[in-house]
């Protein structure tokens, strides 16, 4: 399935940096295209599912909270 995303891009010194507005990501390039298509690899890789080679161990923990 493919979704749309908004992306910044801007120049800094000799790079140009491409961020995703709607989630944290961002990722850089030589070229406004390079920057793009590496923020694009860099979503498609964060949403990529979790493949676990061995079941994820389960802990509790306790948190103070409202504590001043």
């Amino acid at each position: 399935m493919k979704r749309p995303f908004a992306a910044s891009i801007w120049r800094e010194g000799e790079w140009y940096v491409a961020q995703c507005l709607e989630v944290d990501i961002a990722s850089q390039g030589q070229t406004e295209d390079e920057a793009l298509a590496n923020l694009k690899e860099a979503m498609e890789l964060y949403f990529e599912p979790p493949c676990a080679t061995r079941p994820p161990l389960l802990r509790t923990i306790e948190v103070e909270v409202g504590a001043a």
